[in-house]
């Protein structure tokens, strides 16, 4: 995995994640995640974005470089995984939903639960950091350096499972065709429409 394959707008890119791995590494072990599902948000011109007016100190790593990671918290409940894409200086990431546990999946069933099944450890964004635990102080870390949290190449995948679809709970922009995931895979999260969404104008 190298810089150029993320230097693309998050719309790109997004799909081509699909299949590749995050590995988190913690005092209490390591987790690997195969992604099977993710979300593409752009800067200004993109209504559901965190950047859409522009740069904040809470939004500052999704203005890149391309390759680290933009963590934030939603709902004061749960922390979201986004890669960050694009052009140094463009604010461009991708909201990782869901995947499937590779490695470390007795971790990540102590982290979200005994009795949670093998699908559903890593399903849904909030979901998808517990199991890998990820938190706030892996915000801005460098994908691509072998850190603590690394993204590699994972499996290829046929281009026939690759689906696309508007995004999940979000209000704004709801209807923009930025949803990626594997058809069929049972990690992937259920659509969802926010009960706030109206019909808008976009890609």
């Amino acid at each position: 995995m190298n810089v150029e394959f993320l230097a693309h707008p998050a719309e790109e890119v997004a799909s081509k994640l699909l299949g590749r791995v995050l590995t988190c590494k913690t005092s209490e072990g390591t987790v690997s995640i195969a992604v099977t599902e993710t979300e593409a948000y752009s800067g200004t011109a993109d209504p559901a974005s965190h950047a859409y007016r522009g740069r904040t100190p809470r939004n500052a790593v999704m203005f890149g470089p391309a390759g680290h990671l933009y963590v934030y918290r939603s709902h004061g409940l749960h922390w979201c995984a986004n890669v960050v894409t694009g052009t140094d200086g463009i604010a461009s990431a991708v909201l990782i939903r869901a995947g499937r546990v590779i490695e470390g999946e007795d971790l990540a069933r102590k982290r979200r639960g005994e009795k949670v099944e093998s699908p559903r450890l890593a399903r849904g964004p909030g979901n998808f950091c517990q199991a890998l635990g990820i938190t706030a102080e892996h915000n801005g870390a460098d994908l691509l350096a072998g850190t603590s949290v690394v993204l590699s190449e994972g499996e290829p995948l046929p281009a026939a499972l690759i689906q696309a679809g508007p995004r999940v709970g979000v209000s704004k922009a709801h209807d923009w065709q930025h949803r990626f995931y594997l058809a069929g895979d049972p990690t992937v999260s259920a659509y969802r429409l926010s009960p706030r969404a109206k019909p808008s104008a976009g890609a």
